[in-house]
């Protein structure tokens, strides 16, 4: 029998980070789902993971905190003896124009969104290199592509995480370890749906295909990024987009 992997999927609790949980684990991994504060749905989700016949376990983890990140892989490893995969998929995002953003909230969004990616595939690359496999896929967003006026702090960080991918990508590689990013346009999940109630027709109407992604959709490929069959993909930053943007 072909043994189980293992998966950290970060900001799991919800949304996208949900979505990639539960199709990761019909594809034959076990998963590691982190949340800050919403227990009771990152339980809900360890439930549906375990359904589909993986093995899951929930832990908090503030990203900004390196000794709660360090706790977090020290639990992974310890419930699983290997840690495969890394999706870096939490986010933090908030809407303020260049002269109202303060240090402290460039700060959050530089620590949550950048540095808890770097710090993340430090601790857990070891493991993959002892291995001579592995996967991590981080999750970038299309604001890292055009820009955003009234978050500079998120785009600038997005935008590392590609930078990022790409280094890793380069330092891995020789050790069969891909790394890629995956780059989410407008997606419906609880954080987006009220925005996308208010401004969806006038969104849709720059989509080519004319809606906004399930979060299914945005984790069948980060399923495919982290499966056999995406051995020879790596150091690739790959829209989710409906075409809204192509480059």
């Amino acid at each position: 029998m072909k043994m189980r992997r293992t998966a950290i999927v970060t900001g799991s609790s919800r949304g996208i980070g949900a979505a990639i949980a539960r199709r990761i684990a019909r594809s034959g991994y076990d998963v590691v789902i982190t949340y800050v504060r919403e227990r009771e749905k990152a339980e809900a989700v360890r439930a549906e993971v375990e359904k589909e016949g993986a093995k899951s376990i929930a832990v908090k983890c503030d990203l900004r905190s390196p000794e709660e990140i360090e706790n977090l892989v020290k639990k992974a490893f310890g419930a699983f003896g290997r840690i495969d995969a890394l999706v870096n998929n939490a986010g933090y995002s908030s809407h303020f124009s260049l002269t109202e953003l303060s240090m402290e909230e460039w700060e959050r969004s530089i620590k949550v969104n950048l540095t808890a990616a770097f710090y993340l595939s430090k601790l857990v690359a070891p493991f993959m290199v002892e291995r001579k496999w592995g996967r991590i896929v981080n999750v970038s967003s299309l604001r890292a592509m055009t820009g955003s006026p009234h978050g500079p702090h998120y785009a600038a960080a997005k935008a590392g995480i590609i930078g990022l991918t790409r280094s890793l990508a380069l330092i891995l590689g020789p050790h069969n370890i891909t790394v890629n990013a995956v780059v989410p346009g407008y997606t419906w999940t609880d954080m987006t749906r009220s925005y996308l109630e208010e401004k969806g027709e006038e969104i849709y109407g720059k989509i080519p295909l004319r809606r906004a992604a399930q979060p299914e959709e945005v984790a069948a490929l980060v399923n495919f990024l982290l499966s056999d069959e995406a051995s020879y993909i790596t150091g690739q930053a790959i829209n989710v987009n409906g075409g809204i943007y192509m480059g």
